[in-house]
């Protein structure tokens, strides 16, 4: 099969090579015999990538090694009481791998891919919802509402985060840093939109009325202690990662004096562990889906090459995507 590889730690410009490969069992690292096998139409491709290709992320496999953490498809075989059978399409996680034409996915991060969705939604689904949901309601406790603040909210999470945090009834404010951006988070179904480099901290607060319920920062750096500022009496900043590149620090104090709370939300390593939290949260999507709240944004889409996803990993790493950026593979 064709697949496309990280073979060194260079970067994203020079790390990726086309190569072809042995397709993969139907076996998964964490479901060994019990893995659902995919023909791949389209792959996502994630910050993690733009780590991996400088050796920058938590998961470090040896190189070379293909990454792809997401991929939509068709089942070509799926283990016997998965529901799944061949021919079916599916949204599928396979962690790594997903730069292929054919992938591995764990059973329980495997689901139906509804008419409602096109393949490309198709891989933008798990990473960035799942994430969602898990930060908004496992872990920040919305309620419907309440007023959520989007930071990033023109990116793959920002943007499910709005949809996530409308379909649940919350109100979501965006922060983002262009006009382009801006139509995106509209796009999503921000109610508010706010720019990042302006007075968003105090307009964020006159918005909501006093102060917003809880912040979901997937960006980090010098903007964190404003986020902690505007939020009212009892919110909560969910802090979901740094693609701005600092890790910011918190003055504690900060926290007593409106009683307010930061959480970490890592999603990939608290669910992995877990295989009925989420069929949970794959359910909970599907009625979003059925809704019409969940309609994944696709801004960008390249071919499947070594050329294609540098080129989509570039963009990435230049914090220039809007929306999710997938490889057309099938």
């Amino acid at each position: 099969m064709k697949a496309i590889q990280i073979v060194d730690l260079s970067g994203p410009d020079t790390a990726l090579r086309e190569a072809d490969l042995p397709e993969p069992e139907a076996s998964h690292m964490l479901t060994p015999g019990s893995g659902v096998l995919v023909d791949v139409t389209a792959a996502g491709v994630s910050f993690p990538e733009v780590l991996q290709t400088r050796g920058e992320y938590q998961v470090k496999p040896p190189v070379p090694f293909v990454p792809g953490s997401e991929v939509a498809g068709t089942v070509r075989s799926a283990p016997e009481g998965s529901g799944l059978a061949p021919g079916d399409r599916v949204a599928a996680f396979p962690m790594l791998g997903g730069f292929a034409e054919v992938a591995v996915s764990p059973e329980f991060l495997t689901f139906p891919l509804p008419d409602e969705l096109d393949d490309r939604q198709g891989a933008a689904l798990i990473l960035n919802y799942h994430t969602a949901w898990f930060s908004l309601v496992v872990r920040g406790r919305l309620t419907a509402g309440e007023t959520v603040l989007v930071h990033g909210a023109a990116g793959g999470v920002g943007t499910a985060s709005i949809q996530v945090a409308k379909g649940l009834g919350a109100k979501a404010i965006a922060v983002v840093s262009s006009d382009e951006k801006e139509r995106v988070a509209r796009e999503a179904g921000a109610d508010e939109v706010v720019r990042s480099d302006g007075e968003w901290r105090e307009e964020a607060k006159e918005l909501s009325g006093g102060g917003v319920d809880l912040v979901l920062d997937p960006v980090g750096g010098d903007r964190f202690t404003d986020s902690l500022r505007s939020l009212a009496e009892g919110g909560r900043l969910v802090v979901v990662g740094f693609t701005a590149g600092s890790i910011p620090e918190v003055k504690v104090n900060r926290l007593l004096l409106n009683n307010t709370e930061v959480i970490g939300a890592g999603w990939g390593a608290y669910v992995i562990s877990k295989p009925d939290l989420n069929r949970e949260i794959g359910a909970e999507l599907g009625k979003l889906i059925a809704s019409g709240a969940v309609r994944p944004l696709v801004g960008a889409s390249f071919p499947f090459s070594a050329d294609g996803a540098t080129e989509a990993l570039k963009l990435i790493d230049g914090r220039g995507a809007t929306g999710k950026v997938v490889l057309d593979v099938g």
